[in-house]
């Protein structure tokens, strides 16, 4: 049932791509029409798109951005969007496997293809689903090949930097030295490739220093509220490839995004501290809520974001035995308030019109609330709990769920 549903779902999005279905709201393909496109055509000279304040990427990326070369027969367009639902059934299929290793639990299944449908045509003209595909994969390779696992999330990280943290609660020990080992050199190796062979690769780090508030963050909604009061008169305009407010007292909320991010990650390292649980399960559930904090706390929160967030819930519920499943189903509803506010009413959030900042103030309340939720059940199944067997000792499904979570 999930693989029939994913195909009806995703034929949809895919003749919404291709002009022959009308999705409402704002265009979602000029990403990749124009800009994918324009960057594909830079790329293939062997030099990064340097000084264009759209590239935001590190390098790995350019592979996702130039794969539709592997489809000549088709547009650029056209071919990136089948690569990225051949990645979306990718995930799938990892999702499936999951599940019937858990007791051929389908729930985890169901919400990636829920929530990709809900998320509409934007799911596949973004190359997140890309990113998502590499996360998932590394998680499921964690408990029998670290090393893999560890190769996989610095691929991943060299592409949209995020999958690193999927590996934030790796086994202590051995599994550790071997993933995040792992990691390190795949990341050291494929960079030097890069700089050895292209042009640029790392321009993009220098590049972002003058960044707003977008105006979907967390961060944006007090200048969302007092812009429809006319007590703040800034502006919000495409600024580094996004809609950004730029004005008075915006650097001054960059800072404390920026504050957030650190004290998330001071918080992260001090779980890890503590924690004395560790399973598959636990690894699962880390690697969601790590992910979640960052994006919740970042400067900017793309539609797109929600992609990561549903591909590591829906990898939690493979296993009954998560303590993330209300988190979860946060994000599937904030899913529905995203596609809401872009593309459907992307209009009225630029502006900052009242329903504009309605529905963005429920899916960043959601996301909020998932976030808090999400750190709590993961700081009290994990962190006050006896030690966890050696590394090295070999357990069971059936054990790692007598040692996970009691929700």
């Amino acid at each position: 049932m999930p693989v029939s549903a994913w195909a009806v779902t995703r034929a949809a999005l895919l003749l919404t791509l291709f002009g022959a279905l009308r999705f409402p709201g704002a265009d979602v393909r000029p990403d990749v029409v124009v800009i994918y496109h324009g960057w594909y055509e830079r790329l293939l000279t062997g030099s990064f798109p340097v000084h264009d304040v759209t590239w935001q990427y590190p390098p790995a990326a350019a592979a996702v951005f130039l794969a539709p070369a592997l489809l000549p027969f088709l547009t650029y367009s056209h071919a990136f969007y089948l690569l990225a639902c051949a990645a979306d059934a990718t995930v799938l299929a990892m999702l499936l496997r999951a599940g019937r290793a858990h007791g051929r639990d389908l729930a985890g299944a169901w919400l990636w293809v829920a929530g990709v449908a809900v998320l509409g045509p934007l799911a596949l003209a973004r190359y997140d689903v890309v990113v998502t595909a590499l996360a998932v994969a590394a998680l499921q390779a964690a408990a029998r090949h670290p090393r893999v696992a560890g190769a996989l999330a610095a691929i991943g990280a060299l592409v949209k930097v995020w999958p690193v943290l999927v590996l934030a609660g790796a086994r202590p020990g051995r599994t550790t030295r071997r993933s995040w080992g792992a990691a390190l050199v795949t990341a050291v190796g494929v960079s030097a490739a890069f700089l050895a062979f292209t042009r640029g690769p790392f321009a993009f780090l220098t590049e972002q220093r003058q960044r707003g508030v977008e105006i979907e963050s967390l961060g944006a909604l007090p200048f969302h509220v007092l812009r429809l009061l006319g007590l703040w008169h800034g502006t919000s305009r495409l600024h580094y490839g996004s809609f950004e407010f730029l004005g008075p007292y915006v650097p001054t909320a960059a800072r404390i995004a920026l504050a957030g991010a650190v004290l998330a990650f001071c918080w992260l390292v001090w779980w890890r501290v503590r924690a004395r649980t560790f399973s598959d399960v636990v690894l699962y559930d880390a690697a969601f809520a790590a992910v979640l904090v960052f994006v919740t706390t970042s400067r900017v929160i793309s539609p797109q974001y929600l992609i990561w967030l549903l591909g590591l819930g829906a990898l939690c519920l493979t296993t009954r035995s998560t303590v993330q499943r209300r988190p979860v189903l946060l994000i599937l509803a904030a899913c529905l308030f995203t596609v809401l506010e872009f593309p459907v009413g992307f209009g009225q959030v630029v502006r900052s019109d009242l329903p504009g900042i309605v529905v963005l103030l429920i899916r960043d309340g959601l996301l909020l609330v998932a976030t808090v939720s999400a750190c709590r059940r993961l700081w009290r199944s994990t962190a006050s709990r006896p030690e966890a067997p050696p590394d090295d000792a070999a357990s069971s499904s059936e054990a790692d769920y007598q040692v996970a979570h009691t929700g």
